[in-house]
């Protein structure tokens, strides 16, 4: 069996930016803290809902290294290094590895629309030149692309891909990835609104949106599911469901940044291309995360 690099609640951590737009690391030292404090599993840096598309290439170096430096190994930090470039996902890698990060989420290559075996060059050329764990990202909805079962099978067997972040929505598929694979890859549910489904086929935890605002929540969800206490898990589960819809009301980060203002942090508001939450979605986000107002 492979190692795991953590099981629970990982954290999809939102960047926070100052009103110049740049940076907030003061903001973003608070936070980190914040999700310590209240259970996170681990701390993924420079995802999607961290807006790493819309940051510069040292900006993404400057926020997985100061992560890494306030975490100081308490979680584990793994950071996003994915591009649709195989040799710039190689160099963010080596970067990671090099400040100290625990392991890799590594996206599908975006736009380029790679065929399965180009999936499998890719990932095998990173793995290759990093020997960090590899966390895949399979999110089609995003890229264009989808990892297949029997692609995820063949990456499985790379020593240091280790786990696959499932955000395809597709549950048959998932289990057909548990089955292919069983222990050679661990699987996390991408999806808040299907973690607990996930779990239930073998999964161990989740890369989480809803966890920014509910960090001590969600841990705990995933964690009475993985200890066999059902029946709070399902409760917890479909009591978060309209919070969760209302975090998807527009595309992530929109809302969850919003959220996170409203909670009582400070994230400013997303880059462009993407906008402030609009007023419509305002008010029906702040009625449903009220109660997590710090």
């Amino acid at each position: 069996m492979k190692k795991i690099l953590f099981k629970g609640s990982g954290t999809a951590i939102a960047t926070p930016f100052t009103k110049d737009n740049l940076v907030n690391f003061d903001e973003l030292r608070k936070f980190l803290e914040f999700q310590i404090a209240e259970g996170t599993d681990a701390i993924i840096v420079c995802g999607t809902t961290g807006e790493s598309a819309t940051m510069t290439e040292q900006e993404r170096k400057d926020v997985i290294k100061f992560t890494v430096q306030v975490v100081n190994k308490r979680i584990p930090v793994i950071a996003g290094t994915g591009s649709n470039c195989t040799k710039s996902a190689i160099e963010m890698s080596e970067y990671a590895k090099q400040v100290g990060a625990d392991g890799l989420l590594i996206v599908t290559p975006y736009y380029n629309k790679a065929t399965q075996q180009g999936l499998i060059s890719h990932y095998q050329a990173i793995a290759s030149k990093v020997d960090l764990p590899i966390i895949l990202y399979n999110v089609p909805s995003r890229t264009g692309v989808n990892i297949e079962p029997e692609t995820c099978l063949e990456l499985s067997k790379i020593p240091n891909i280790v786990g696959i972040k499932e955000a395809s929505g597709n549950l048959s598929q998932v289990a057909k990835i548990a089955s292919l694979c069983k222990d050679d890859l661990t699987i996390y549910s991408g999806n808040d609104d299907q973690v607990l489904p996930i779990l239930s086929l073998g999964g161990l935890g989740v890369v989480s949106v809803l966890s920014n605002i509910a960090p001590k929540e969600v841990h705990s969800m995933v964690w009475s599911f993985l200890q066999g206490n059902l029946k709070p898990a399902i409760s917890s589960q479909l009591e978060m469901l309209p919070v969760i819809q209302s975090l998807f009301c527009e595309v992530n980060p929109i809302p969850i940044k919003a959220a996170l203002n409203m909670i009582g942090f400070d994230f400013g508001i997303p880059r462009l291309p993407l906008t402030e939450l609009s007023h419509k979605n305002t008010a029906l986000v702040e009625e449903k995360v009220k109660v997590f107002k710090r």
